[in-house]
């Protein structure tokens, strides 16, 4: 079997769930698709303007979105809150006023809400933007890559994979490095594994970051 398919998808029902969820009639359909990227770039968007991080870093492990007839729902899933608002509360507002903008023609209110990541190096989204800012500061890809696997190895994982492509270094042709700890069974469905595949431009070109990681679970 080939390893083409989105983990991520490949696991829906089983370990895996949707990060939207609604209901919409066909023609409706792709309108629906739009509005759920325009409220996931309005919270990176403001997110990124606003951290006291780094440049690079959002720490936004995943977004989920809940629809309802005269509703949105959407909770935002954060490693590290207090580095990214300084008061939660007036940030949280802000950032609610913003996103409604995006909707005004649209008679749905909006709810935004932050949870925390109590493990937040045990999200991919998470490792792969440290794994870009390392790359960003022109640190050494493995040692980047050793570096986030040791962060992984303080959570309750049991295996993880990391892949870079592209340019690395600046070479002239492109090549795909990776390195992998414990066990990643990609094949087997009842393993839940969580991916994430992040693009970061660099002075030398485009590089894909692909993570795999095999959570504690039930195989």
């Amino acid at each position: 079997m080939g390893q083409k398919i989105n983990p991520l998808g490949f696991r829906l029902g089983t370990t895996q769930h949707h990060h939207s969820f609604w209901f919409a009639q066909p023609k409706n359909y792709s309108t629906g698709l739009e509005e759920d990227a325009k409220i996931r770039n309005c919270i990176k968007n403001y997110v990124q303007k606003n951290r006291k991080i780094s440049s690079g870093f959002e720490g936004i492990a995943r977004i989920e979105i809940k629809k309802k007839i005269d509703l949105i729902q959407v909770i935002v899933y954060i490693g590290f809150p207090n580095l990214l608002m300084e008061n939660q509360t007036r940030g949280l507002e802000e950032l609610q006023m913003n996103v409604q903008k995006e909707f005004s023609s649209v008679n749905r209110k909006l709810s935004i809400a932050i949870t925390r990541v109590e493990k937040p190096y045990g999200q991919p989204n998470i490792l792969a933007e440290y794994i870009a800012l390392q790359l960003k500061n022109r640190v050494s890809f493995r040692k980047a890559m050793k570096k986030a696997i040791e962060l992984t190895e303080q959570t309750n994982t049991k295996g993880i994979k990391v892949q870079i492509a592209g340019r690395i270094d600046g070479k002239e042709i492109a090549r795909v490095e990776w390195i992998r700890e414990g066990r990643v069974p990609l094949q087997t469905i009842h393993a839940k594994i969580d991916h994430c595949s992040y693009p970061i431009r660099t002075i030398y070109g485009v590089l894909g970051i692909k993570i795999w990681i095999f959570m504690d679970g039930e195989e």
